[in-house]
């Protein structure tokens, strides 16, 4: 049972790894109940406490780090929150509108147009939103990380 639950995290684990980059798929809480399923499956017996505080701690991290990535980056190039929200809003259209060129465009448009709404003149709007979507882009690479070291934690535990 060890070896089937030990490969199972790291199938999962490394699905979710990708599913970090489509932005409404919570690719931490799923790492972090893989590995629950992982421990409840050999009896919790591989994961120590420390490990599970580090987890959960880096699962509220990643869930944080796209919002404050975001806003860091608009604010630091001139956008506005509305711009934001376009940016991410756009990310979650870019999932349907041609995947997965809409994934890396479609942030951009979403905070152009929502620098626009704010009453930004097209200027500052296309400043804005390059900065909107370099914050995006910067949360994405941080999540990516906090994923990596999340499933990289695991596997150190449980091999």
């Amino acid at each position: 049972m060890n070896a089937f639950a030990d490969w199972l995290f790291v199938v999962v684990w490394l699905v979710a790894l990708l599913a970090t980059f489509i932005p409404v798929v919570p690719a931490g809480f799923i790492i972090i109940g893989m590995a629950l399923l992982h421990e409840l499956l050999v009896g919790f017996s591989e994961i120590s406490l420390s490990v599970w505080i580090v987890l959960a701690i880096l699962t509220v991290l990643s869930s944080l780090v796209d919002n404050i990535a975001g806003a860091l980056g608009a604010k630091h190039f001139g956008g506005s929150r509305q711009g934001v929200w376009g940016a991410f809003i756009g990310g979650i259209l870019g999932i349907f509108i041609l995947p997965p060129l809409g994934l890396f465009l479609m942030p951009f448009v979403g905070a152009f147009v929502g620098e626009l709404v704010a009453g930004r003149t097209a200027e500052a709007a296309l400043r804005g939103a390059w900065g909107a979507v370099l914050g995006l882009l910067g949360g994405l690479a941080g999540k990516f990380l906090i994923h990596l070291l999340m499933g990289l934690l695991v596997i150190r535990a449980i091999f």
